[in-house]
């Protein structure tokens, strides 16, 4: 990578807002900049997987920072959490866009809230700098405690599955863990290739989000409550409010 480039991929933007407060203090705490490079991504990357609950927040294009205090994601906000992080400890990273057809949701969103999501979902996955190419970072977008609890439940399934937020060759051992390589939880319902980007920002300034009008409206105000229920009775949990709404 020439340095330029290098530069470009390190730098914060509104929603990549690693310079915020409360994810520098983070970085600090956990001593991540400390570590070797490969062990440094593993970290970031691991954190973000299982310390932050696969959920549904307000809306895609929140600032990192929101979606820290929230303490729940899906793929386009745990991939800000994550770019964010990354490059807030020196990892030149990318945003890279596409759609998954919903049929990849089932299970997780059901009722009214599958009704309203469009049948192509905005989704994306982050693609880290790392011995020098280029590695795809998926497989954070479900947590572990989920994961686990969706292996328990299709403990007998065989071959590809597909539904409850997954879209996977094997679900009972899908590449999820860093191990300098690609990882993957959703890439089986990938359904159109948008291409590269320097930063979820300029991605959304042209493609937009999943959602408009009033069935963004009536997203935020009342289905969400009901997916993130879902997905928690799923994971075993009582419903949890996400928690920057519990601090206002």
């Amino acid at each position: 990578m020439k340095p330029n480039d290098r530069d470009r991929l390190l730098q914060p933007s509104s929603i990549l807002d690693y310079e915020h407060p409360s994810l520098q203090a983070l970085i600090i705490d956990r001593g991540w900049k400390l570590l070797p490079e490969r062990e440094r991504i593993g970290a970031v990357y691991t954190f973000v997987r299982d310390e932050i609950d696969f959920g549904y927040n307000a809306s895609d294009d929140l600032p990192a920072s929101r979606v820290l205090a929230d303490g729940i994601g899906q793929c386009n906000t745990k991939g800000t959490l994550l770019m964010a992080l990354l490059r807030g400890v020196g990892i030149a990273c990318r945003f890279h866009g596409f759609t998954i057809n919903k049929s990849l949701q089932k299970g997780a969103i059901t009722g009214l809230a599958y009704w309203l999501a469009p049948k192509d979902i905005v989704h994306s996955w982050v693609e880290v700098w790392f011995d020098g190419r280029w590695v795809n970072l998926e497989g954070f977008i479900l947590d572990k405690a989920y994961l686990n609890q969706l292996q328990q439940r299709f403990a007998g399934h065989r071959g590809p599955f597909i539904g409850y937020g997954a879209a996977t060759p094997s679900l009972q051992n899908p590449p999820v863990d860093w191990k300098g390589s690609d990882t993957y939880i959703q890439k089986d319902g990938i359904s159109h290739d948008f291409g590269v980007y320097d930063t979820p920002d300029a991605f959304y300034t042209k493609h937009g989000m999943n959602l408009s009008g009033v069935k963004r409206w009536l997203f935020q105000k009342l289905v969400r409550d009901w997916m993130n229920s879902n997905v928690q009775r799923i994971r075993g949990r009582a419903c949890a409010i996400p928690r920057s709404e519990v601090a206002q």
